[in-house]
Order: structure tokens, then C-alpha cells, then sequence
């Protein structure tokens, strides 16, 4: 029996969609699915020819009489800190759907739902599934390392404030110590500010920076009140993972963020350093991003 008329009104899965955050532009990106997009946040990098797409957004705010414009059929977006976009388009009639994911599991489960949510299911389970595998790889080649370096991962610098869950656990993963692990389950980043002099006591052997949308900066770090006598400051331990590649919780902290920690880990780890890209600059593990469809 063929169906009624007004069962066809819209289409099966959503083809007008609306992305906040790089993550979910990204795993569309990756299903293939990069003409169903048609708006994206203004921070996104990834992939670059995102940046071609109208942008309609920024983390906290955005063009809401834009976004109704465009019609789309989805919005997604991240984190109780855009819960506000989300009602303020829920009550303009557009269908929203926010994610909330802070671990790395919950990463590549969103990964899943993302695909479920606009009919790709199977390529979804594929592109998680390889994802998953890639950061198995990472972990199993430092498996074997000659120490656990201890680890500080800062995702800003004032205040300073520890790194959130999934980088938590990307260092635990990829063979160092967190020397702050206990902050990894506050929801938010009040909960991760430390204090600087109670991060120079626990002597961390590394310090990883990422500092939201800002080029980390040398002198801030070494320039602390206590840090002179840091193990990482003494050795120049002192690294940049710039946030696009490790922030984002979707696929660049599984491939590009995740082979960046990897490396500067395993090199710390041997007593080696690696270079800095210019001089004054924190260090860098060097690795030129990927920006593979499923299967590439």
C-alpha cells in the first residue's frame, strides 16, 4: 500500500543541518555527509573546508534568525553551556539535539548517535569502530615505555585550570600520569582550577597546554610562583597541543590529539625532547594533521 501524502512531508532522516560545534561538523565530514550541512560555528577548523559553510555561531552565542533562514532540520550542539542556544531555537520551532559527552567512550558513542540520528547508522559503527582501533594502536606502541612521566595537562592559564576528562584519560592511556586526575569528573571547569604553587608540589615531569582558542605561551608557564624547581620547567619539558586537536570531543581527539599526546609522552618518557617550532615557542610533537573520510 503505497503511503499517504502527508507521510512524505518531510524527509525520512535530516538533510538541512546545523552544527555548533566542530565535533559534530567533523563527524559529518568523516560519514561523508558534508552536503547535508548547512551551518557551521565560527571556530571551526576542521576539516578546512568546513570554513566554506555559513557560519552562524560561536560557543556561547549565536545568529538565531540566521540559523531559522537556513531551515534546517537538526541543530546539534554540546554541553549544558549551550543550553541556552538550544531552548532559544527550541521555542523558535527547529529541532535540536545536544550532546553532552565528556569521556572518551561517550566520544565515540556520540560518534554512533550522530549517525543514527541522520540515517547512517552502519557508517557510523564503521567510523567509530576505526577510530577506536587508531587509538588502540597509539596505546599499545607506548605500552612498553621506560616510565610513566607525570603529567600536567593545562587547559588554561588564568585561572589555571586542569584538563578536562577525555585528555585526563588520553594521558592515562597513552602511558603517562595525570598528576591531577582527580578533577577529570567535574562537569565544568570551575571545578578544574587549581592552583598554581599546589601543581609545582606534585613536580610534574611534563606539562601539556592547551589553552582554548590561544597560542599557549612559555613565559606564563615558566613564570609562576614555585615552577623554577618543576621537573618540566628544569628539563624544558614544555609542550603545545593546540585545542582544535585535543578540545573538540569528537574525531580529532581520537586521531590527531591523541598521536600528538602519544608522541610527546613516549618522548619524555625516553628522556628525549622534541623541537619547537620557533624559538621562545613551546614545544610541539611536529605531526601534520589528517582529515580522512570513513575508510580513508
Amino acid at each position: 500500500m503505497p503511503s499517504h501524502p502527508l507521510l512524505k512531508t518531510a524527509p525520512r532522516y535530516p538533510r538541512r543541518i546545523v552544527c555548533l560545534t566542530e565535533e559534530t561538523t567533523e563527524i559529518l565530514y568523516r560519514l561523508g555527509l558534508d552536503d547535508r550541512i548547512v551551518g557551521v560555528s565560527g571556530f571551526t577548523v576542521r576539516p578546512p573546508e568546513a570554513r566554506k559553510k555559513p557560519r552562524v555561531s560561536s560557543f556561547l552565542d549565536a545568529d538565531f534568525e540566521k540559523i531559522v533562514e537556513l531551515r534546517p532540520d537538526l541543530v546539534l550542539g554540546f554541553s549544558d553551556l549551550q543550553a541556552d542556544l538550544g531552548a532559544q531555537l527550541a521555542r523558535r520551532g527547529v529541532p535540536v539535539v545536544l550532546f553532552n559527552q565528556r569521556s572518551l567512550s561517550e566520544i565515540l558513542q556520540t560518534v554512533r548517535v550522530v549517525g543514527a540520528l541522520v540515517g547512517e547508522a552502519k557508517r557510523a559503527e564503521a567510523l567509530a569502530d576505526e577510530l577506536e582501533r587508531d587509538l588502540e594502536t597509539l596505546v599499545e606502541a607506548n605500552a612498553n615505555l621506560p616510565a610513566r612521566p607525570r603529567v600536567f595537562f593545562e587547559e588554561w592559564h588564568e585561572p589555571l585550570i586542569s584538563g578536562i576528562r577525555w585528555c585526563s584519560e588520553l594521558v592515562e592511556l597513552l602511558g603517562g600520569v595525570d598528576v591531577y586526575a582527580e578533577t577529570r569528573t567535574e562537569q565544568g571547569a570551575k571545578g578544574r582550577i587549581v592552583d598554581p604553587q599546589a601543581v609545582a608540589a606534585r613536580n610534574p615531569e611534563l606539562v601539556i597546554a592547551s589553552w582554548c582558542g590561544r597560542k599557549a605561551k612559555r613565559e606564563k608557564i615558566v613564570s609562576r610562583p614555585g615552577w623554577a624547581d618543576v621537573t618540566a620547567v628544569k628539563h624544558d619539558a614544555l609542550y603545545e597541543v593546540k585545542s582544535p586537536f585535543i578540545l573538540q570531543p569528537g574525531p580529532a581527539v581520537l586521531t590527531d590529539g591523541a598521536a600528538q599526546v602519544a608522541r610527546i609522552i613516549a618522548a619524555t618518557a625516553r628522556g628525549d625532547v622534541l623541537p619547537a617550532p620557533r624559538e621562545g615557542d613551546l614545544r610541539s610533537a611536529g605531526l601534520a594533521p589528517r582529515y580522512p573520510t570513513i575508510g580513508g
